[in-house]
């Protein structure tokens, strides 16, 4: 599956074998082994052999959140990664693209600072950066935001465009509400919105609404067969609409997307 078709990237502590057994059986289109902010202190080192151990023979794609280049863990935790069969690595808290000069494998960029938020441009356009994730947590702890994602318009919106100017995929950031079924929701819409490729999970009941409000609905599909159908080349009335060679090849990536013909 290409990155930017991924609709769920769930995260989930390495420490947690348990989770990690879970993992196998759900529909997520990506899934994290967390080394970071989800494992206590004392179980950095158990994770990160967890998380090795598991992307031997990981039956999807796999990505490693590493810790951050100031941690006294992040060397372990890249050269285990290198090791590792694990298709991608998350590193957090990206504010430089030097930071990733000696990434072990394709690079997905957590932008979570301010600053990252000003480098987003550089960093999605390092050669290593296949994707970004808007860290929403974090971002919103750096500029005393109160609860809500309005005041986080700015920042998804330079995350965006950062990655779409470089062609990578983008992922909106995480929602906190586990048992906030109605919340997720509205959160999974705002965010495809504003052109994020998918979300962000952290629980496994998050996992099928992502993937149905990110993905293609019938409609769209039956819309997007119809209108290339219905295109002869050039501007041109559809559907009570002027269409064009961009409105076709946008119907072609809903269908790439939704994976039929």
């Amino acid at each position: 599956m290409p990155l930017d078709h991924v609709r769920s990237a769930l995260f989930l502590p390495a420490s947690n074998p348990r989770a990690i057994a879970k993992a196998r059986t759900l529909p997520a289109d990506l899934v994290i082994l967390d080394l970071e902010d989800a494992v206590p202190d004392a179980e950095k080192e158990i994770a990160r052999a967890a998380a090795v151990a598991a992307a031997r023979d990981w039956p999807g794609l796999l990505a490693i959140r590493i810790n951050g280049s100031d941690s006294r863990w992040h060397g372990a935790d890249r050269t285990a990664v290198a090791q590792s069969g694990a298709d991608f690595v998350v590193w957090p808290k990206v504010e430089r693209p030097a930071e990733l000069d000696a990434a072990p494998r394709p690079v997905i960029a957590m932008i979570e600072t301010p600053a990252g938020v000003y480098a987003a441009r550089d960093i999605a356009a390092t050669a290593r950066v296949a994707g970004l994730i808007a860290g929403t947590n974090d971002l919103a702890a750096a500029l005393r935001l109160p609860a809500g994602r309005n005041g986080l318009a700015l920042a998804f919106q330079a995350i965006v465009l950062a990655a779409r100017a470089a062609r990578i995929a983008v992922f909106d950031g995480v929602y906190n509400g586990i048992d906030d079924a109605e919340g997720f929701a509205a959160d999974c819409r705002a965010g495809r919105l504003l052109g994020f490729d998918g979300k962000a999970v952290i629980h496994p009941n998050q996992v099928d609404p992502a993937n149905r409000l990110f993905g293609p609905s019938e409609a769209e599909v039956a819309d997007a067969r119809a209108l290339i159908a219905a295109a002869t080349g050039g501007a041109e009335r559809y559907d009570g609409r002027m269409i064009e060679t961009m409105h076709v090849d946008s119907a072609r990536r809903v269908l790439a997307r939704a994976g039929v013909a």
